[in-house]
């Protein structure tokens, strides 16, 4: 592997640790400025590291998982698009958002890309998250705070997320020196 592919990995995989960070940071902080801080970091992040993962998994020739990494990508847009509009506000976005998720999760976790357990994983937090937007789109008014899904989903989607990075570092031959 080149060094160029080395730093797009390291880039995916600081960005999916900055989203899983501060994504589960602003589900459990109270202050709502704070949150959309995090929020936004949390966001902005997971669609950096989605954009590299789709070019990654294209150029591989692995057009499911990049087109799931896409969805990804679009899905946390929308996500991002609400958190300035508070909880309330927020709810149809975050329902369009996860909905996205759902699907992308799929898209990534089927194919054999990944390790089975970061697999079973992702679809776990697909069918969590599906849910989710189902209640949304049934009329629920679930906010990203609201227990116990979405609350208690975000720790699946954390872990999918560990998968990931365990898989750009171990696989890939990531090595610190190659930044």
């Amino acid at each position: 592997m080149n060094p160029t592919d080395r730093r797009r990995d390291w880039i995916a995989a600081i960005g999916l640790g900055f989203g899983a960070v501060f994504g589960m940071a602003g589900t459990v902080v109270s202050q709502t400025p704070i949150r959309q801080v995090f929020w936004l970091i949390d966001g902005i992040s997971l669609v950096v590291a989605s954009a590299f993962l789709t070019m990654k998994f294209l150029r591989k020739g692995c057009d499911c998982v990049a087109a799931g990494f896409l969805v990804f990508a679009i899905g946390e847009s929308f996500l991002v698009s609400g958190v300035a509009a508070g909880l309330e506000g927020g709810i149809p976005s975050f329902g369009s958002g996860v909905a996205l998720w759902a699907v992308a999760l799929l898209l990534i976790s089927v194919p054999k890309e990944f390790a089975l357990w970061v697999r079973l994983v992702g679809i776990s937090t697909a069918i969590l998250f599906g849910i989710v937007a189902a209640r949304i789109f049934w009329g629920d008014g679930l906010m990203a705070t609201s227990r116990p899904l979405p609350f208690f989903a975000y720790p699946f989607l954390v872990i999918t997320f560990v998968g990931w990075i365990w898989s750009l570092v171990k696989s890939q031959g990531v090595v610190a020196s190659d930044l």
